[in-house]
């Protein structure tokens, strides 16, 4: 602006160039303002455990699936990838039958919900006890949280089932008691289009992600007690950094389910050292696992007072100690469980911070 009007200028009034090129050379050594980076939203969630103690779970809210206002809790898994839930109050209860949800065509919508044709058994545990949900691939914009603090998705899929199955005893559980909010990487196995529901949530210069804080160790009760601050939607640059105290592991990817949330570590425990594939998981609530091909029985239990530590690919580490009701930890073989993962349960979570990038595919875990 300044070179193509300057000549012009001087032609007409030499004694006001001076005034007008002053004013256009502070205008243009103005920077852009650039947005902060911020994330979308920190929510708390409900801490509960048995009456024993020994077992613990961490819930979330939603309030609301398509048009539908609801209330129910799910169980906050970062073992699994994917929101399922029962159709039991959601859907008209004249589509819901013992042998699958009614949809007339392709699809049907249904208070704002898109349920399709596209049927899928889901399974959570292992050998040693597993159960099943039954159901059909949904789409609906989803509200996380409640009177609390909450925000709303754009429309996701997800997994509506109608019935879900203890394996192990062939009862059929009761309505909702099964619903998993999966927070893991990738795509549930079971239908490749089902993901974490905060994987489509970014904005305000965020990226996908969340921060799952430090659980609150005393807040563990039977009634249920929320506790605010704990999960943070939305990563931003500086959760990204090593100055954030987070060591970041790369996560591989499968065909199967695309990228994997299990990290490869050395496994310390009893005088023996294995190396194996490690999952930390919300989802587990009270024993931990720890496969070991070289294990003198199927399934073993570790004393109280047994000392059980960590070293991952990158380098993060941590230890523990057992006792009769915290840090439960067993020895199996994984010919045994069928699955050949090491899995670290909820406890791991009161004593480390953890991290997840869908963008950058990534884990972070942080030692407090």
């Amino acid at each position: 602006m300044i070179k193509k009007y300057r000549s012009w200028f001087q032609i007409l009034l030499i004694g006001s160039v001076f005034i007008l090129f002053s004013a256009s050379c502070k205008k243009d050594s103005t920077q852009p303002v650039v947005p902060a980076s911020k994330s979308l939203a920190t929510l708390g969630l409900y801490e509960l455990a048995s009456t024993d103690g020994t077992a613990k779970r961490v819930y979330i809210p939603i309030t609301q699936i398509g048009t539908k206002k609801i209330t129910f809790y799910e169980v906050f898994d970062t073992g699994s990838s994917g929101m399922t839930i029962d159709a039991t109050d959601i859907l008209p209860a004249s589509m819901i039958t013992s042998s699958g949800i009614q949809v007339a065509g392709d699809s049907v919508n249904v208070n704002g919900i898109t349920v399709t044709t596209q049927q899928a058994t889901i399974s959570y545990g292992d050998a040693t006890g597993e159960t099943q949900e039954y159901g059909n691939l949904a789409y609906a914009p989803v509200t996380i949280g409640d009177q609390n603090g909450n925000i709303t998705t754009k429309r996701i899929p997800m997994f509506l089932y109608y019935k879900v199955i203890d394996v192990k005893t062939g009862k059929q559980l009761p309505a909702h008691q099964n619903d998993v909010f999966g927070v893991g990487p990738g795509s549930n196995y079971a239908n490749l289009k089902i993901s974490s529901p905060l994987s489509y949530l970014s904005g305000d210069n965020s990226i996908p992600g969340f921060k799952l804080a430090l659980l609150n160790k005393s807040s563990f009760s039977t009634s249920g007690i929320y506790v605010a601050g704990l999960l943070t939607i939305g990563l931003v640059p500086d959760d990204l950094t090593s100055a954030s105290g987070f060591i970041m592991h790369s996560l591989s990817f499968s065909n199967l389910g695309g990228y994997s949330p299990d990290i490869q570590a050395v496994i310390n425990y009893g005088g023996k050292q294995i190396n194996g594939s490690v999952l930390f998981d919300t989802g587990t609530p009270s024993i931990s696992t720890i496969e070991d091909n070289g294990a003198t029985s199927n399934e073993s239990q570790l004393p109280a007072n047994s000392v059980v530590s960590v070293t991952t690919n990158n380098g993060f580490t941590f230890q523990y100690t057992t006792n009769s009701t915290y840090n439960l930890t067993r020895v199996d073989k994984p010919s045994f469980t069928l699955d050949i993962r090491t899995i670290f349960s909820i406890d791991f979570f009161i004593s480390n911070e953890f991290l997840m990038d869908y963008q950058n595919h990534t884990i972070g875990l942080k030692n407090n």
